[in-house]
């Protein structure tokens, strides 16, 4: 009796997936998390006008979604400034950072992206056979004219930037941005991952036409607007480019109540302000946390702290270990320099309270000396309201 019989390709990647979820290791360690502040998602939930929507459209489960996204494109539409054409919607930008791989990327096709950059974007990448270039970044930030170079010497199909960055949190502005388009070689589409755009510093969104055809833009409802179970990313690009995507994507890959519930979202603005503001509060007690205990917050454009532990990888690495034992869930960038580091969700003022009490243990137990003597940072009054 035989099994399957898979590809070339497939025997000889690598049997591993980007992130292990906290679900995961909250099963390995038997005790549920008393912090989850690793993932990036939003702790303070969607807008109640979202869950009210998405609650009245659950009778009307049975029924497909609309396959072409009709509503929620014209909502979006509004909020880009483009025509409905111009957008492409998905499961996350995950989903479609896939569905746009496969449209461009075949057998040893160069790509290019920042070492140490957003690994679900490489595992799609290896997933289709591209070949993956990658250039440092750039004093915690990804190099934009490095990312231009090396496509331009590698003729690259893709180029990915996020920005503001994940996992470093830094962020270029929309100037930058817009100057860098003009170098990009012939030929080569720049990802422009903007996952946490919302958080960002006003003059960080460039002025992009939504017809250029040398980017596509991605966005999501998984950070700012709180759906990230819903799974809603979306896309801004040339309309040659949105069409190509009905060839390959999953036409029915949006649920119904995931697309109720974003247009909801995208519609409460006041909801939006809400969570940014807690986001702003939660940031700056992380790193007042983080100082009181040695270490280093680093400049966020998003909704985490990335905290330099002024140490190498293995330090990093053993800190996020002990700050597991103690309840608490982080991640950390996965190359150095960068692995210095690790990264912190915003959360709740309770939260912070547990990570305030855990950090100078686990500090401790990863073999920091005199960190159990730090200070504990305390909630200021706004966030005791």
């Amino acid at each position: 009796m035989t099994g399957p019989r898979y590809t070339r390709l497939v025997e000889g990647l690598p049997s591993t997936v980007p992130f292990v979820g906290p679900e995961v290791q909250e099963r390995q360690i038997g005790r549920p998390f008393l912090a989850r502040l690793g993932a990036n998602e939003s702790v303070f939930g969607p807008s109640p006008r979202a869950i009210a929507a998405m609650q009245a459209e659950s009778a009307q489960i049975w029924k497909y979604a609309d396959a072409t996204n009709f509503d929620l494109k014209a909502g979006l539409a509004d909020l880009m400034g483009c025509a409905p054409g111009n957008l492409i919607l998905g499961e996350g930008i995950d989903g479609l950072l896939g569905y746009l791989v496969r449209l461009l990327v075949a057998h040893g096709d160069a790509v290019v992206t920042s070492l140490g950059g957003y690994p679900t974007f490489n595992y799609h990448v290896n997933g289709f056979g591209g070949v993956l270039h990658t250039v440092p970044f750039n004093g915690d930030h990804e190099d934009i004219d490095a990312l231009i170079a090396k496509a331009t010497e590698v003729d690259a199909k893709l180029v990915y930037l996020a920005n503001p960055d994940n996992p470093m949190g830094s962020w270029h502005s929309a100037a930058v941005i817009e100057a860098a388009l003009d170098t990009l070689p012939d030929g080569t589409l720049l990802v422009l991952d903007e996952a946490y755009i919302e958080f960002a510093p006003k003059g960080t969104a460039p002025r992009i036409d939504p017809e250029d055809p040398r980017v596509i833009r991605l966005r999501t409802f998984s950070k700012g607007y709180g759906l990230a179970g819903a799974r809603v990313g979306y896309g801004v690009g040339a309309t040659a480019l949105i069409s190509a995507f009905d060839k390959v994507r999953n036409h029915f890959g949006m649920n119904r109540a995931a697309q109720v519930g974003a247009l909801a979202a995208l519609h409460d603005a006041e909801w939006l302000d809400h969570v940014l503001s807690q986001v702003a509060s939660a940031k700056d007690r992380i790193g007042a946390i983080a100082r009181d205990n040695g270490l280093t917050p680093l400049p966020s454009a998003t909704n985490f702290v990335t905290i330099d532990c002024g140490r190498d990888g293995s330090f990093a690495r053993a800190l996020v270990r002990s700050l597991a034992s103690e309840g608490v869930f982080v991640r950390m960038p996965f190359v150095a320099p960068q692995d210095r580091c690790i990264r912190i969700s915003a959360g709740t003022p309770e939260d912070l309270d547990v990570l305030a009490l855990a950090l100078p243990r686990a500090l401790s137990a990863s073999g920091q000396p005199d960190s159990a003597q730090a200070p504990v940072s305390k909630p200021p009054d706004s966030q005791n309201a």
